[in-house]
Parts: structure tokens; C-alpha cells; sequence
């Protein structure tokens, strides 16, 4: 037996909607339908089209209009949401179309009671009041838009020791990955020398954590991608200088999804600090790169980093300079070496140039990044 569907009315009140409906698409003939991943929307009122479209401006989608009941069938299991208004609800359910999920009915201001019985009929999810619900309805919407893209490859990584040099790795894979698609670094450490600052974007306009942590809500891929200060394929989400503020949980579950959805790659550089968020970051990881220093010290300090998590089977070592061997710097810490590289000189002036840690794709910090972006890629395709 299908329960009564769920009431939403949350939300704040938006302003009279100024968008006409030729803002979305008409279902036509059978099979016609422009976008199987857009959203359907069943409805000849005007006024609730109008809201509709503006919410759908918000999410970054164009969707599919059905104004009668037939339109609406011939598009009714495509679709990956339906939303049907008031006006068209009891003429949609004299088709009676398939059950299904992802329909919600809508109506704009008051609910009548024999609406419910309406959306039962058709199987609805819900009855949605709007303009209340929009907040609602927009995190719906947008994640229709962003359920068809790709997830991008999450790689984070950890100092093993302090002054690893963690932060100009996780820059230089940001550098080499963005030579081939959309590429973003996320700087967790509001403690360390900024992402920012050692890509040489801290000039640029855009958004920061500060800015991220104040937002509610669902975050869009695109959205995410067009306010971070960026250079042609490469975006950096960091701190302000001066700010000392943490993490919030919200606000990296947020970025990190919206991130992925926008990009190809994804490179987080992780603060050593022991907090429940690093650990969830971790857990969000494809693959942790940890910088080793192959000193006495170095090793040590990178064993007892690595022995603070429980599962390392996504840990890999990439050893920094000469000294302990990378076999042995594997025995202590329990972890693969992935990568082996020599300090490259002229690094401190390349970053105070602001051109970033990879001047050349020859040098040491270059081929290490391209080999384990290859590796991480080539890793990924086989799964």
C-alpha cells in the first residue's frame, strides 16, 4: 500500500518570478525528448512554470515541459524527475502512468486537501507548496543536473613529516593534471603556506573556505567551478590570510562532492592535525600520497603518521631527496613507495615568481607528479 506523500514547506519566500517559459524545452512526439537526464515538468499554469523555470536557472538545467496529460505520459519514464502541478495533476492520473520514482506534486501557495488523494493515485513522493519550498526543490534540481557527470579522481596529500613539502606536491599534481582537463586544489591546512600562494592565484578573484563554511544547501559543480580564483584549467579553494579558523564538516562534504563533479581531478592537501573531518577526507580519497623526508627523523615521523589510520591499503609513499633507502622507508612505514624524486632547484624562485612548483615538465617535481598521475589513471581504468 503507498502512504500518503510527504508535505514539503520549507524554505524562504523568493520574489515574484520574472521567467518566461520559454526558458524550457516542449515535450514533443514519442522518443522526441531533447534530454534524457532533464527533469519534467507537467504544467499549464503559468505563475508555477514561471517559478519552476527560475529554480531551474538556479540549478543549471533546462528542462522538458509537458502541458497536458498525454505530453507528460509520452516523457513520464525518461525522465530522472517529474514534477506535476496541481492544475494537470488528476488529468495525469487519468493516464495512469506507470509507478515510478522521482515525482513530486506541486502547487503554488495553499494545498487543497484532494490534492493528496491525487498525488496517491499517481504515486507521488510528496506534495510540494511553493514558493516555500524552493530551497528544496532547487537541491533537488541540482542534483538531476549533476547526476550524469563523471566523478573526478579525489587524490589527497599528507606531510609525513613537517617541511615534507606536502602543499608544493599536491600544487604540482594540481599544475601537470590541469594540462589535461579541469583541475582543482583544495587546500585543508589553514595553517600552511596557502595553495593560493604557491600557484601564484592569490591575486585572483573568488571564492574561499570562509565564503564556503557561511552556505547552506547544495552546491553545484558549476557553481563551485566559476567562483574559485582560477588560471585557464586550474582552480584553488584555500584560506585568506591570517585566518585560523577549522574546518566545518558541511562545508567539505559540500566541496569536495561539487568539486569531483566539476573536475577531472581533484588534489586535496591534508593537514597532519588528528580531527574527524581529516579522517573523513581521507576516507573520500582515491588514492593518499604521503611525502617522505628519507632521514631517520623523516621515516620515523611518516610511520607514526601512517600508523594513526586504520586502513592504508590507498596509502602511497613519494620519497623526497636521498638518504634512507626507499625499501626500507616501505618496511617501516607499512606503505608502497609510488614515487621517487630529487630536490629541484630554483623552487622557492619559482614560486615567489608566482608561476607555481612546475616550471618544466623535466624537471623533478614535473615527472614525479605526471608519473603518478599516470599511475593513479592508469590504476582507476582497471577497477
Amino acid at each position: 500500500m503507498i502512504g500518503p506523500p510527504a508535505v514539503h514547506n520549507g524554505g524562504s519566500a523568493p520574489g515574484r518570478p520574472q521567467v518566461g517559459a520559454e526558458a524550457g524545452r516542449t515535450a514533443g512526439p514519442r522518443g522526441s525528448l531533447s534530454d534524457m537526464t532533464a527533469p519534467l515538468f507537467v504544467t499549464r499554469d503559468q505563475t508555477l512554470l514561471d517559478e519552476l523555470l527560475r529554480l531551474a536557472a538556479a540549478a543549471e538545467i533546462t528542462p522538458d515541459i509537458a502541458g497536458d496529460g498525454s505530453a507528460a505520459l509520452r516523457g513520464w519514464a525518461a525522465a530522472p524527475l517529474v514534477l506535476v502541478g496541481a492544475d494537470l495533476a488528476e488529468e495525469v492520473a487519468l493516464t495512469a502512468p506507470p509507478r515510478r520514482e522521482g515525482v513530486h506534486v506541486l502547487a503554488w501557495g495553499v494545498v487543497a486537501d484532494d490534492l493528496f488523494r491525487t498525488a496517491v493515485t499517481l504515486g507521488a513522493e510528496s506534495v510540494t507548496a511553493l514558493p516555500r519550498s524552493g530551497d528544496w526543490l532547487t537541491e533537488r534540481l541540482t542534483d538531476v543536473g549533476d547526476s550524469d557527470r563523471p566523478h573526478g579522481l579525489l587524490v589527497g596529500v599528507l606531510g609525513g613529516s613537517g617541511g615534507a613539502g606536502a602543499t608544493t606536491f599536491a600544487c604540482a599534481l594540481g599544475q601537470v593534471a590541469a594540462r589535461s582537463g579541469p583541475t582543482v586544489v583544495i587546500d585543508a591546512d589553514p595553517l600552511g603556506p596557502g595553495a593560493d600562494r604557491v600557484l601564484g592565484l592569490e591575486r585572483h578573484d573568488g571564492i574561499r573556505w570562509d565564503a564556503l563554511c557561511q552556505t547552506t544547501g547544495r552546491l553545484s559543480a558549476r557553481s563551485l567551478r566559476d567562483a574559485l580564483p582560477r588560471r585557464e584549467g586550474l582552480g584553488v579553494l584555500t584560506w585568506y590570510a591570517g585566518v585560523t579558523a577549522g574546518l566545518q564538516a558541511f562545508a567539505v562534504r559540500e566541496a569536495l562532492s561539487a568539486a569531483q563533479r566539476g573536475h577531472d581531478t581533484v588534489v586535496v592537501d591534508l593537514p597532519r592535525t588528528d580531527d574527524p573531518v581529516v579522517e573523513e577526507m581521507v576516507s573520500r580519497c582515491d588514492q593518499v600520497l604521503v611525502l617522505v623526508v628519507p632521514t631517520v627523523a623523516g621515516v620515523a615521523s611518516a610511520a607514526r603518521l601512517c600508523a594513526r589510520f586504520a586502513d592504508t591499503s590507498r596509502f602511497r609513499l613519494v620519497v623526497r631527496g636521498s638518504g634512507v633507502e626507499p625499501e626500507q622507508v616501505a618496511r617501516a612505514t607499512g606503505v608502497p613507495v609510488v614515487a621517487r624524486m630529487s630536490d629541484q632547484r630554483g623552487l622557492a624562485e619559482a614560486i615567489d615568481l608566482g608561476l607555481g612548483p612546475v616550471r618544466s615538465r623535466r624537471g623533478p617535481l614535473g615527472r614525479a607528479a605526471a608519473d603518478v598521475l599516470l599511475r593513479l589513471t592508469m590504476t582507476r581504468a582497471a577497477a
